[in-house]
């Protein structure tokens, strides 16, 4: 029956997003809030609803494994399987404000929480906890970075990050939103403990159970709009609404967790720290010089992420 949960809630997740995003984009465009607007808050808050969900849920019944290692693996999952794929359909072209602007945040947060997960290492701890002062550290890079956004959101091309909004009769807006909280809630529900009983049948932590399933699930709103920009041959959008997902996932969704409930790392070890660090300095590195993400480049980034899963799997 766990199976079974796992996937009736990550379907009812996924579809609560969905109608929730179209439901809450048609509201905001009746009260005359621009396409650039929506696209940068509703539509960006909607694409990672299914991770803040499953985090939240975790946080709230203490599966700290599951909360902390979703994040993780979701943002391994986004730099290195998403971005490789895209790449390897489509070569990626990266614009200018990407590179000097959302890859640099994006190796921030992953360095942020890198720092913070080091207690052992550098305050000689017990054991390695993302606390409460942590989470809303967390929440004030994420706030610096939303002020920053709309601050350089008029240098941009009008067209560029805009949300194209199909705009509803106002009953039908707010029966969307209603039912797409009502999914999210009793899908989370489902999810995690469909995954917390799987790691229990199968005799491995909840951390390997996050970074893998619960991640791979919980993207796959990223990989869905990722791989249909690439095949429209628009894959600079994908990256950008790869590092956008990043970034949210660390400064706010851990940041609000963490500030529910400190979260301690279980599971999570330092390599996976490490790995989170690698794959966003990779990006970094891939793109610094032409703004490419070749082909080859891409296929060699998916490998590295099956190579990282085998390792998780082989060490649970």
């Amino acid at each position: 029956m766990e199976y079974l949960f796992l996937v009736i809630g990550i379907l009812l997740i996924l579809w609560g997003a969905d109608r929730l995003t179209e439901g809450a984009s048609s509201v905001a465009k009746k009260f005359n809030i621009s396409d650039m607007v929506i696209g940068l808050t509703v539509v960006a808050f909607g694409t990672s609803m299914p991770e803040l969900v499953v985090s939240l849920f975790s946080a709230f019944q203490g599966s700290s494994g599951i909360s902390i290692g979703n994040v993780l693996g979701s943002n391994i999952f986004n730099s290195l399987f998403i971005v490789g794929c895209t790449a390897a359909i489509f070569p990626i072209v990266v614009q200018k404000r990407t590179l000097k602007r959302d890859i640099p945040f994006s190796v921030l947060a992953a360095f942020v929480l890198l720092v913070m997960s080091s207690g052992t290492i550098l305050d000689g701890t017990e054991q390695n906890i993302i606390t409460r002062s942590n989470g809303i550290v967390l929440l004030c890079f994420f706030a610096i970075f939303m002020v920053y956004t709309f601050a350089t959101a008029k240098d941009v091309d009008a067209t560029e990050g805009a949300a194209k909004v199909v705009v509803s009769p106002m009953w039908k807006s707010v029966t969307f939103i209603v039912l797409g909280l009502l999914a999210l809630i009793f899908g989370g529900r489902l999810f995690v403990n469909g995954a917390t009983d799987i790691a229990r049948s199968w005799g491995v932590s909840e951390s390997v159970i996050g970074l893998t399933i619960v991640a791979c699930g919980t993207s796959l709103p990223e990989l869905a709009t990722s791989v249909v920009a690439a095949y429209k041959k628009n894959a600079a959008m994908a990256i950008g609404n790869v590092l956008g997902s990043n970034l949210f996932n660390i400064f706010f969704i851990l940041g609000t967790s963490a500030t529910i409930s400190p979260l301690a790392m279980g599971g999570i070890t330092q390599i996976d720290m490490y790995v989170l660090f690698a794959s966003a300095l990779f990006i970094w590195a891939v793109c610094y010089g032409d703004y490419k993400v070749r082909r080859s480049e891409g296929i060699v980034m998916a490998l590295l992420y099956v190579a990282y899963t085998v390792y998780l799997v082989l060490n649970a």
